[in-house]
């Protein structure tokens, strides 16, 4: 089964609008912020595509980056020390193009947020960067390795870089004006 294609720009020639959330923005979600970001740049699309994280949460807001999180990060040539945790607010939602939540429980959480007006435009991670079919969509989730040891993070890691050049692939194809003058389907 295709993918679903991805919701269009809210505001055609402005930056597409990304945000990853997970359940307290210190491990999945900035570890996602991190590695989309640099597939982006890698896709010529820095400019083109802005990417933000949050929790669904606010126990760790103000926070940097879980040290595993960071850590594994740094093993692989990236840098999380800027990170501060935010949690996310409803009226976000409205500003959002794409909201990408890493798991099941927090992709309920922001459809119910948002009400059915910008459901469409809140899907899963994994779904997006092509880590399962839509119909096994619990394995589309990203596991939360709060807690865990360097390989869980490592294999988080390894998933949200397999899954980030999918999603800047996409994004490009989105963005890419069609011949005919309407959005592109991605």
């Amino acid at each position: 089964m295709a993918p679903l294609p991805l919701p269009p720009p809210r505001e055609p020639g402005a930056p597409y609008r990304v945000c990853l959330v997970c359940l307290g923005n210190i491990c999945r979600s900035p570890m996602a912020e991190t590695v989309l970001r640099a597939a982006l740049a890698e896709a010529g699309l820095d400019g083109a595509v802005v990417v933000d994280s949050a929790g669904t949460g606010d126990w760790h807001i103000g926070q940097p980056m879980n040290p595993g999180a960071r850590a594994a990060l740094a093993t692989r040539g990236y840098d999380g020390s800027a990170h501060r945790a935010r949690q996310i607010e409803p009226s976000w939602l409205a500003r959002r193009d794409l909201v990408l939540a890493m798991d099941a429980r927090n992709l309920a959480d922001l459809r119910r947020m948002a009400g059915a007006k910008d459901s469409d435009r809140i899907r899963l991670f994994g779904e997006v960067g092509g880590l399962r079919r839509r119909d096994e969509a619990d394995g589309a989730e990203i596991p939360d390795p709060y807690g865990g040891n360097a390989a869980e993070f490592g294999y988080v890691l390894d998933l949200l870089g397999s899954a980030a050049p999918v999603i800047a692939s996409r994004l490009a194809r989105r963005l890419e004006p069609a011949a005919d003058g309407r959005d592109a389907p991605a």
